[in-house]
């Protein structure tokens, strides 16, 4: 490992950590009134923002990676590797889409599909190693060169510490009680 990686280690734990700090010590002061705390306000309006832009930056990083996938095309599979890669990625950006509705509808499902995006993080990313390691005949630690691993790590990481936000808030609980419209009709006949 370079000096490079080593810093670049440290910052990303040093983020999380602080995160995690505050996150702590916020929910460690027991509100005066627990009932108040309903609706996108606090530590939820981060979560809320994060989620909106979370399908923006999956489509940024496909733009972004159209010269990669320029190259792949002319490799023999690389036209399968490609197109493997970019259905798992629509699968991911889908399900981000699915949250993000479920949390604008205040839906009480929205902790559940958060925690299911959140482990997606991790199956997407080996998915698509094996994926184009296989597709393409190359060792996978040839397909995992660089910094491949450190961005899914530490967005991994930092969804994890969402995710226990999710379930130790009182705003959360307080936020998240709609139920979907068919329970409500089938209710209400």
């Amino acid at each position: 490992m370079g000096a490079f990686s080593i810093w670049h280690w440290v910052i990303v734990l040093l983020l999380i950590g602080v995160s995690v700090f505050f996150a702590v010590r916020s929910a460690a002061k027991p509100s005066q009134n627990p009932e108040a705390l309903v609706g996108f306000g606090g530590w939820l309006m981060l979560l809320a923002i994060g989620q909106t832009l979370s399908p923006l930056r999956t489509l940024a990083d496909f733009a972004s990676s159209a010269d990669g996938y320029q190259q792949l095309m002319i490799l023999p599979n690389g036209s399968l590797a490609v197109y493997g890669e970019v259905a798992l990625n629509l699968a991911f950006l889908a399900l981000q889409l699915v949250v993000l509705v479920a949390m604008l509808r205040r839906s009480r499902r929205f902790p559940q599909l958060f925690l299911l995006q959140w482990l997606a993080i991790p199956v997407v990313f080996i998915l698509d190693t094996i994926w184009i390691a296989s597709i393409l005949g190359v060792p996978v630690n040839q397909v995992l060169a660089g910094d491949a691993l450190a961005a899914p790590v530490a967005s991994f990481a930092g969804t994890g510490l969402w995710v226990a936000y999710l379930y130790k808030s009182m705003r959360v609980r307080n936020t998240f009680t709609r139920t979907n419209v068919s329970a409500q009709i089938a209710s209400a006949s």
